[in-house]
């Protein structure tokens, strides 16, 4: 296992769409345990594979529970509610905002091993898996606020 690079701010491989997974193999393994090494050493709680330069469609996710890896996943079910709460990301230091999502989600992906699955997800790890699949698709946290409401942490106050 290795700990990645996070790719940060204007990054143009954080607006890149990440393509599926042919084959789950030994290499999407060892990204996963990558992936995992290097979210657990930034302490965060979700990481996308194009965080790190990889444009695949790979993330891991841990919010307390328990570490989660999805291999090409997919929402195919979003909640009519939606819930506001305050996000930040790793590759976006210093910034967070409070940002509109749905309260569950339904999830297809695939596991390490290749075989589907289906994660029905609610509170914080649906919004967690939602933000990182926003990655898989190029899109940030910050897309979803106005200027004056991204709250720059470094300075205390809004712009």
């Amino acid at each position: 296992m290795s700990i990645r690079i996070i790719r940060t701010g204007k990054d143009p491989v954080l607006r890149q769409v990440a393509k599926p997974v042919a084959t789950v193999n030994r290499a999407v393994e060892k990204l996963l345990d990558d992936l995992a090494e290097t979210m657990y050493h930034a302490e965060g709680i979700g990481l996308a594979a194009n965080q790190v330069g990889i444009l695949k469609r790979v993330v891991v996710i841990d919010v307390g529970t328990g570490l989660i890896e999805l291999v090409n996943p997919e929402i195919v079910e979003k909640s009519p509610e939606v819930d506001t709460d305050a996000e930040a990301c790793l590759s976006l230091p210093g910034l967070r905002g409070d940002v509109p999502r749905p309260k569950q989600v339904t999830i297809k992906a695939q596991n390490r091993q290749g075989e589907e699955f289906t994660l029905e997800a609610d509170g914080l790890l649906a919004r967690c898996a939602q933000h990182e699949l926003d990655h898989l698709d190029g899109v940030l946290f910050i897309d979803y606020l106005r200027p004056e409401q991204i709250i720059r942490e470094s300075e205390g106050s809004r712009r």
